[in-house]
């Protein structure tokens, strides 16, 4: 999600996202994840009276803020508290067809970083929770205190790609069963004493990647990412745009993967004389390749620099 300071700070590849989306006065658009409402409000500073905007959240204060923030357009602004993977049912409720474009910019967003009590920060001293909706079952706690060793090993070497994932899962186990691991303090000093004295001269902070893994794991985020693009891909009207932004490698992998397929269409193997599956292609690329930041935004925003933006548009 966009990193954001503050409601004057520019929105990551605002301008590229419009382009993308290539804006109607009088279309429907969906901000699948409105965060600060930097992305929507722009989109929405488009659209004549005529126009429409939804905007999804799954975090209940992302949703109040952006009351706020768009309170001068709200003629044209539907605020929804979902989460992105049901933006089908959303359209559906809504009684909507189809819409023009589609913007989903993934990951955690500003608020929910500043929020020291959210526990996202592994800056700041909290209760473990990292909840993106705070009405969620699952949080931080019960996945450090409760999953076993084999499961944390692997989400912090999948989800965080963190080398030392062996070692920092057998921490996290080896103090829990004296006592429960109940704050973000607790969980920075462990993952710190259970890595070397080289990784923790190192220019990213030691707690980063797997704070990051237990976040993704918290909220599903990953495994939500292939419904959505479906359902995406069939809540567009032809000629209608989806433009996604990720700011993880495996984030990236799974949005070109399924845009390609959705793409490409035919699922038959190579060698088959002809088609058999049926399938025939819903979206095509407007870019083989992501957009990222330029010079002069990473300059302005450094958090930028891992942005990937990648645009398909229905046919």
């Amino acid at each position: 999600m966009t990193p954001t300071q503050d409601f004057g700070h520019k929105p990551v590849l605002l301008e590229e996202c419009l382009e993308a989306l290539a804006i109607r006065p009088d279309g429907i658009y969906l901000d699948g994840t409105l965060g600060r409402a930097g992305h929507s409000l722009e989109i929405v500073k488009r659209l004549t009276a005529g126009g429409r905007l939804i905007c999804l959240d799954r975090d209940e204060t992302a949703i109040e803020a952006a009351k706020i923030r768009l309170a001068d357009y709200m003629d044209r602004v539907t605020l929804v508290h979902s989460n992105f993977s049901r933006v089908g049912e959303v359209l559906e409720e809504l009684g909507l067809e189809g819409v023009d474009g589609m913007l989903f910019d993934l990951g955690v967003s500003s608020p929910q970083l500043d929020e020291a009590e959210r526990g996202f920060s592994y800056m700041q001293d909290a209760p473990l929770d990292m909840r993106m909706d705070r009405t969620a079952a699952l949080t931080a706690r019960e996945v450090v205190n409760e999953w076993s060793y084999e499961e944390l090993r692997r989400i912090l070497f999948e989800y965080g790609e963190e080398r030392y994932a062996p070692v920092i899962a057998k921490h996290i186990v080896r103090f829990r069963e004296q006592q429960p691991i109940e704050t973000t303090g607790q969980l920075t000093d462990l993952i710190k004493s259970a890595m070397p004295p080289a990784a923790l001269r190192e220019k990213q902070h030691p707690a980063k990647r797997s704070f990051q893994a237990i976040r993704i794991a918290v909220n599903d985020e990953l495994g939500e990412l292939p419904p959505m693009l479906e359902a995406a891909a069939d809540g567009l009207r032809a000629g209608g745009r989806l433009a996604v932004i990720s700011f993880h490698s495996l984030e990236d992998r799974i949005i070109k993967k399924t845009m390609q397929e959705l793409a490409t269409g035919c699922t038959c193997p190579p060698n088959f004389p002809v088609c058999v599956c049926g399938k025939t292609p819903r979206m095509k690329l407007v870019h083989r390749k992501p957009i990222v930041s330029g010079a002069a935004e990473l300059e302005e925003n450094p958090r930028a620099r891992s942005a990937k933006l990648r645009v398909a548009e229905k046919l």
